[in-house]
């Protein structure tokens, strides 16, 4: 464990950003390494990559659990300050919410290859360049894909919205 630390917590301090949260997410992947040991098979690789693998995939799994508390604490605290203000009514509201579930539904219809670095760069503020270490792939194939993604869900927003507006020839 020693000797893999340091890797471990590079891994981990990539995705949360400070140390001490770096340093416990490096525990909790020793306790998954741990804990799926008896899953490594030497014939498919060497263990330091393996290691890196399995880090990389918690620190993933921890990264999109955060954002989505963090997104649904918005929406609460979004929620509860238009309530408190009276600013927007029933029907504004109700629209508001439409809109975020239809981009969210457009989103998880993207293609995974799409849909990653727009959720790593548009909605979690990473440089393009982190994007591309986390998804470990090059800069320009980040930068294009985010571009076909977005594109992409364009095409999607819009084709639902002719659809509630009455049909694929509404203006």
């Amino acid at each position: 464990m020693g000797r893999h630390t340091r890797r471990v917590f590079n891994v981990a301090y990539r995705f949360v950003g400070r140390a001490d949260e770096a340093e416990d997410l490096t525990q909790e992947i020793f306790v998954k390494v741990y804990q799926s040991l008896e899953r490594y098979r030497p014939e498919h690789g060497r263990f330091e990559t393996w290691l890196a693998t399995v880090a990389r995939n918690h620190a993933i799994d921890h990264y999109r659990r955060r954002r989505e508390e963090r997104l649904r604490r918005i929406d609460e605290a979004a929620g509860m300050e238009s309530m408190a203000s009276g600013e927007e009514g029933p029907l504004a509201s109700l629209e508001r919410k439409e809109r975020v579930e239809a981009v969210h539904r457009g989103l998880r219809a993207l293609p995974p290859d799409l849909r990653q670095p727009i959720l790593l760069c548009d909605l979690q503020g990473l440089a393009y360049e982190e994007a591309a270490q986390i998804l470990n792939i090059p800069l320009g194939t980040v930068k294009s894909r985010i571009n076909r993604g977005r594109l992409e869900l364009a095409k999607r927003l819009l084709g639902r919205h002719r659809e509630l507006e009455g049909g694929a020839g509404a203006p």
